[in-house]
Parts: structure tokens; sequence; C-alpha cells
């Protein structure tokens, strides 16, 4: 549990209990989650509160949304030392359409893009969509 209070602390994150719980449900999962997913491993935690919690995290560097083009935006773990900035730290994702997870493929980063003059980005995503590795294997 050290570990779990360092990694909020060093966000500047106070270490509440249900922040604890649910970061540790993060590190487990292999997997960007749902805010569904975490309601349903918590099920008797109040959904605002697990809403507000991966807000924080997100908010605070330790967790990063993904839109995989479900229309349900997923939560995932940055990576150490990650600032999820545009230019500099951005990652493929990956959305299988078989089993419907969506992986952060962290050792493959989106290039920086070169707008037009005048143009601002504000956020990048970039999703694969086709058929993941262990479902390809079935």
């Amino acid at each position: 549990m050290a570990n779990l209070e360092q990694i909020l602390e060093t966000n500047n994150v106070k270490p509440t209990a249900m922040r604890l719980l649910v970061l540790q449900f993060l590190l487990n999962k292999k997997v960007a989650v749902s805010l569904t997913n975490v309601e349903a491993y918590f099920d008797n935690s109040e959904r605002t509160t697990l809403y507000r919690t991966l807000k924080t995290f997100v908010e605070s560097g330790i967790a990063h949304q993904i839109d995989d083009g479900t229309g349900i935006t997923k939560y995932a773990l940055c990576e150490e030392h990650c600032n999820c900035e545009i230019d500099t730290d951005l990652h493929l994702h990956f959305h299988c359409n078989n089993c419907n997870e969506t992986i952060c493929l962290t050792e493959h980063k989106i290039p920086h893009i070169n707008l037009p003059k005048g143009f601002t980005a504000e956020n990048v995503n970039l999703v694969v969509k086709g058929v993941c590795d262990k479902c390809s294997a079935k």
C-alpha cells in the first residue's frame, strides 16, 4: 500500500481509501476500463465517487482518458514520467472489434503532426481497430 500512497502523493493527490483501491484496480488491469467496469468491481461504491476519483487521476496525470470510438470513455494508467503532452508523449491505442477491449500500445508513439498555420491541437487520439492477439489466436 505504501507504493500506492507514494504514487498518489507524487502526483499531489491525497491518498484516500477509495483512491488507493481504484489505483490498485487500475494497476491490475492490462486494458483500459470504463466507469461502468470500475463501478461493477466496486459494487458497493457510489458512481459519483468513482467518477470523481477517475477524473482526479486524469487531472493529476496518473491516468489518461481514451476515446476509442465506442462512445464510452475508457481510462488507463499513465506510464511513469508520462506528461500526456501532445508534442512529446502520446501513444497509439488498439481497440479489438471482437472482444471490445482497448489496449494502450505505449511503445508505439504518435509522431508530432505539423498543423497548418492558425491551427492549434488540443487533443490527439489515434485508435487502430481490428482483432487483438488474444482473439487472433483463438
